[in-house]
Parts: structure tokens; sequence; C-alpha cells
């Protein structure tokens, strides 16, 4: 069954949704995060996507607090990412902060053997942060765009033990435009080498939430999909998604 995620991007303490990945233009939410988890979790969502936009900047993580009162109080699942860039930055997340998925994009492009070794330390801790602008992986915060397709780089992790592969076109991110269709596909492909896909990225309204449960009906390795800005401005109701998802 295909998973809902409520996105939880944490600036400066805050909850907000960038537009684009563009720190220029962001929008609070909330000032105080934990609520807003809780309201999720209130709501019936069964794992959370947490971004520490802060350590995607910096480096490494810095929202480390925030992200342990979150897990405390809702007792849900976490998965984050922003910053993660060693397995020092690794063994705080998962062994102090209490997360059970690591996302590492940055250094995983950079460094890949370094990343399949550290899926081997931490196996299915980790998920690998597939962040892309045409297809083509972005990284530092998607700051900067390679010169690496999103295949490529997954193709070197298919049979690693990996948690999940998290694809997220970062040119629909906070667009409120809804998915393209090279990206519907781009989710199919990527499901098909055998990779557990989470779908990220514009999700906005209930057609692309039936579009991704159509996916997933004929690719089983979509097995979750993030919203953030959709939940916030209230075009998709996490209640109800995850009620249409398990019919």
């Amino acid at each position: 069954m295909l998973q809902l995620l409520p996105a939880i991007d944490l600036l400066e303490g805050r909850c907000v949704r960038l537009r684009q990945g563009n720190y220029d233009d962001s929008t609070v939410f909330s000032d105080d995060p934990v609520d807003m988890a809780l309201r999720w979790r209130d709501e019936g969502a069964e794992r959370l996507h947490l971004v520490d936009l802060d350590g995607a900047r910096a480096g490494r993580p810095v929202n480390q607090d925030v992200v342990r009162r979150i897990i405390q109080a809702t007792g849900l699942p976490c998965q984050l990412g922003g910053g993660v860039r060693d397995e020092n930055s690794i063994r705080i997340c998962i062994e102090q902060t209490g997360v059970d998925r690591v996302i590492i994009g940055t250094k995983a492009l950079r460094e890949p053997d370094w990343f399949a070794g550290m899926c081997a330390a931490f196996p299915y801790q980790l998920a690998l942060g597939l962040d892309a602008r045409d297809s083509m992986v972005a990284t530092d915060g998607w700051l900067k765009v390679s010169e690496v397709s999103v295949t490529e780089l997954a193709q070197r992790f298919v049979g690693v033990p990996l948690a999940a592969v998290i694809y997220t076109n970062i040119a629909n991110d906070g667009m409120m435009q809804g998915i393209d269709q090279q990206t519907l596909d781009d989710f199919a492909t990527l499901a098909d080498m055998g990779l557990p896909v989470i779908a990220s990225g514009g999700v906005t309204t209930m057609d692309d939430i039936a579009a991704l449960k159509a996916i997933a009906g004929a690719h089983p390795n979509l097995i979750g999909a993030i919203t953030g800005r959709a939940i916030y401005e209230g075009t998709i109701r996490v209640r109800e998604t995850i009620e249409f998802l398990k019919a």
C-alpha cells in the first residue's frame, strides 16, 4: 500500500515550505513544529518526513532538538534529511535523535562508494535523497545541479540495503502545480529497478494521489508519497487521503 508522509520542513526552528528549494521564497506555516506533527499524527499519518533546511545549507545537522521533540511527542517513526554528510551525523540522528531513517543526498552523489558502505553498516536505515531538476541530480540543499542523471545515480545502488529512494523533482516542489508526466514516469522507472521509491515534489491534489496510487498498483516498489504545501493549504486532506490509499 502507498503510504502518505506529511512533510515538516524546519528552518530556524519553525515549520516552513520553500518554493523550488529557494530559501528566499519560504512560507512559515507554524512556529511550533511539534504541534504540527501532532496534528498530522492525529489525522492518521503513520510516518513523518522531516527536513532540516538549516542543516542542508550548513552541511551538518542543526535542528536535532526539534526533531527529537517531534519524535518523543508523536511516537511516530520519522525520516530526516538535511546536512547529513558523515558517519558521525548518521549516528547522531539514529542513536541520539531517534529517527529510524536518515536521508543522504549530496554525499551519496559525491562519494557513492562511501554511501554504499554506510548502507551496509546501517542496513535499511538510510534513504537515498534523489533531488533533481530536469532529471539531473541537485545537491547542497538544492543550490547546485550536477551532471549526473537520476537513473545513473540510482543504478549504482541497486541491490544495496536501502530503506528507500526519495525522488523529488524540485522544479515542482512547493509550486502547487501537480506532478508532471515525466516525473511520474521516473517514479515507475526507479521502482522497476527494484528500488523502494518514495515520491516527492508536486503532490498537490487528489488527482496526483490517484495517479501515484495507480502507478503503485502496477509498480509495487513505489511505497510512499510525501506532501507538504498541499496539506498546509488544504488542497490535500491527510485523513481523507490515507483512507483513499487504504481503500
